[in-house]
């Protein structure tokens, strides 16, 4: 039997388990805290623009499971908003048990609260991770999907200091990178100016802390855009987000709600007393993270060095996905890097050829760009996303964005690729 670790159940450790068990393998995720998603606990934000299209490229290759349940599980669906078409905002708060069960479906050992502490290496090859408790897991093959941000010293010497946002380095220890605990040198995005990391691009709050005009707007309109007066516009802080698709004009000189269950904020980080200024927000209140009004999680501070298969480079067995694949931002963007990572773990344990998605696919078209782009100076002070900047662009460019569903499966058909997610490998 395949056995593959999965190091990180945000949502690219979740795809990356499901692909690898869909091919056969006995899977185990570990995850240190509570609760599986990472930042999808507090993200909801999918199939607008180009990731549509990613999305529908997924499922035709028999990767849909996540999105399914995402859809299964939207609030919203076909929501306009400033730099954004045709949205859906899955539900924050019912997320996470809906995708364990189906993790847990496919037959997923999943182990929560348990933080990596060291690896055990020969040669080039991991034998197996030394979890806190002293305990040994053994494996086959690795996948790195711990993700970039944290721990609390990195975001106070990239950002503003630890926010307490939803990754709660403080409660169940901080981020522990497989790829880092090999002696591989990783990777550190840039800011505009140079600087290292990039702040998460939006907060959360609490839904009862709005006007009640406001928030039967945002529930039944899913959006609302509400004009910020202006000596609050602030210009200044838009490259500092990780989120770079939102980090346009409209984006200084308004906020943006989004309805995912709680009030998503479509900034890095707001004053409180500032916030508290526009009306509908005067008795407003941070859910994630509890200090968003002075700042938020710093990402992008140790990618893994890898190739278009998601194999990181000098390791024999080690795979990655999401953040740690690259310079990536969105769940759908985790969700297909995961997906074939986990497909190329098991075929790494069967001596086959690793799959490389076609630059023909909006997909392999990502991986291979932000790949390529990352390898300039220039290139690591950007962030790649399929709703927006560069890599949107690029998409319609190339005649590689669209909606219709049918035309989207017809192209994977073409490269062969159809339900390559579906077959047992082992």
């Amino acid at each position: 039997m395949v056995k593959v670790v999965v190091a990180g159940g945000g949502w690219s450790g979740c795809a990356a388990a499901l692909s690898a068990a869909k091919a056969g393998a006995q899977v185990m995720m570990l995850e240190r805290t509570d609760m599986l998603l990472g930042t999808g606990l507090v993200g909801g934000i999918y199939r607008n623009n180009g990731r549509f299209t990613a999305a529908e490229e997924a499922i035709a290759m028999g990767g849909g499971d996540l999105f399914v349940a995402m859809d299964a599980n939207a609030r919203h669906r076909g929501v306009n908003f400033p730099g954004h078409n045709h949205a859906s905002f899955y539900d924050v708060s019912t997320m996470e048990p809906l995708v364990k069960k189906v993790l847990q479906h496919y037959g997923i050992t999943i182990r929560m609260k348990t933080r990596i502490a060291d690896i055990v290496k020969y040669g080039r090859k991991i034998q197996a991770l030394v979890v806190d408790s002293g305990e040994v897991v053994d494996g086959d093959v690795f996948i790195d999907a711990t993700g970039t941000s944290g721990p609390m010293g990195n975001c106070l010497k990239y950002g503003n200091g630890c926010a307490m946002c939803i990754l709660r380095c403080p409660s169940f220890g901080p981020r522990v990178s497989i790829t880092a605990k090999a002696q591989v040198k990783e990777i550190m995005g840039q800011k505009a100016d140079g600087s290292y990391g990039a702040m998460s691009g939006s907060c959360k709050l609490n839904k009862d802390s709005l006007s009640g005009d406001l928030r039967q707007r945002l529930e039944t309109e899913g959006v609302v855009v509400l004009s910020v007066p202006s000596n609050l516009a602030r210009n200044s802080t838009l490259g500092k987000k990780a989120c770079s698709q939102y980090a346009i004009a409209e984006y200084a000189t308004n906020l943006v709600l989004i309805d995912t269950g709680h009030a998503k904020l479509m900034t890095s980080y707001f004053p409180l007393e500032d916030l508290r200024t526009i009306p509908g927000l005067e008795n407003a209140r941070y859910e994630d993270p509890y200090s968003g009004g002075v700042g938020n999680s710093v990402r992008y501070l140790g990618m893994a060095p890898c190739d278009n298969t998601l194999k990181v480079e000098s390791l024999e067995n080690l795979f990655c996905a999401g953040e740690k694949a690259a310079i990536i931002v969105g769940h759908t963007e985790a969700v297909i890097t995961g997906l074939l990572a986990g497909n190329n773990a098991v075929r790494h344990c069967l001596d086959m050829k690793y799959l490389e998605l076609p630059r023909a696919l909006a997909t392999g078209d990502f991986i291979a760009f932000a790949h390529d782009q990352m390898a300039t100076k220039d290139g690591l002070r950007l962030r790649y996303t399929f709703s927006g900047s560069v890599y949107f662009e690029r998409m319609k460019a190339t005649l590689l964005y669209s909606t219709d569903r049918a035309e989207i499966g017809e192209r994977v058909a073409r490269t062969g690729l159809t339900d390559v997610y579906n077959r047992c490998l082992v």
